[in-house]
């Protein structure tokens, strides 16, 4: 962790949103230069290339369009650009359907009126509480914008720790990935949720560059954050529903849990996680002991580090 300004790796964040023609820049160049010409079946001849990947008329012949076109769309000039034109270039870049989804926002933005402020947390229907609140054997939580954590039960408290004892602007999971040292401790597979979750924000940020509070968040974790710098600069996309994470829980010690992502049909925005053991595991066995120890097991996840 660094307490180093770095502006150049933040140079695309703004007070009033993220720079939509920098990022749109920045995420062509980051897929081209990922691509060799034997990947592509492109035989060349001569000196050894100066820079890694495609040049920019390879890729233009790939994709079928001119190299001047593809280089206005390369220096962020997505204007009137068409979908069978960003379709073929996917497809020469090799994106998954998620980078594909990215490129998409990033070249044809919704056209918003910019926000001036920052908007207010988003608020959680009563009955989606109440549900939350019924699985009562299994951690789960609402999340929402910018990786928020809104709402949670008492089985998530016990594993990742009192959310409520923290701030609301705290309640964030990028924030606490990168900025909490019981976080690093908890998940053994931290580098794997580092990647996920900036994978996530880069999503977020293409579909929403007008977003003064994403701005905010990561120019903060830029500024606090190496791996947070070194991971955002990648500029990878990919949308992580479900899977298996791995933990070592202060109590308990190891589990391995698996976990749903659900998002909300009337709120694009929200989204229901769940993390469930194979019944009869001994990490099924861990949550049961979890649940039973309530609060004090609340408390021992928030002070994992202390003696």
């Amino acid at each position: 962790m660094s307490d180093n300004p770095a502006p150049d790796d933040a140079r695309s964040a703004r007070a009033d949103g993220l720079d939509q023609r920098a990022e749109l820049s920045e995420f062509l160049r980051s897929r081209r230069a990922r691509l060799d010409p034997d990947d592509v079946g492109i035989v060349w001849h001569g000196r050894r290339r100066r820079v890694p990947g495609l040049r920019r008329e390879e890729l233009a012949q790939l994709a079928g369009v001119s190299v001047a076109y593809y280089t206005r769309l390369e220096q962020g000039n997505g204007r009137n650009v068409s979908a069978e034109v960003l379709d073929a270039i996917a497809r020469a870049l090799r994106l998954t359907d998620a980078e594909h989804a990215h490129l998409i926002h990033l070249a044809k933005p919704k056209q918003q009126r910019r926000r001036t402020r920052p908007r207010e947390r988003q608020p959680v229907r009563a009955t989606l509480r109440q549900l939350v609140d019924s699985m009562d054997g299994m951690p789960a939580y609402i999340g929402g914008a910018r990786s928020e954590i809104l709402v949670w039960n008492r089985m998530a408290a016990a594993l990742f720790g009192d959310w409520g004892k923290l701030p609301a602007a705290e309640r964030n999971w990028a924030r606490l990935t990168f900025l909490s040292p019981d976080y690093r401790r908890l998940f053994l597979d931290w580098d794997s949720k580092a990647s996920d979750m900036v994978s996530y924000l880069r999503m977020y940020a293409g579909q929403h560059p007008d977003d003064p509070d994403l701005s905010a968040l990561v120019g903060e974790l830029s500024v606090k954050s190496e791996e947070f710098r070194r991971l955002w600069a990648t500029h990878d996309v990919k949308d992580k529903g479900h899977g298996l994470k791995r933990m070592r829980h202060p109590l308990v010690g190891e589990l391995t849990l698996a976990y749903e992502t659900l998002h909300l049909p009337d709120d694009a925005e929200q989204y229901l996680c769940v993390y469930h053991a194979e019944p009869g595991s001994p990490s099924a066995e861990a949550l049961c002991l979890l649940a039973s120890w309530g609060t004090d097991a609340t408390r021992a996840a928030v002070d994992s580090t202390n003696p």
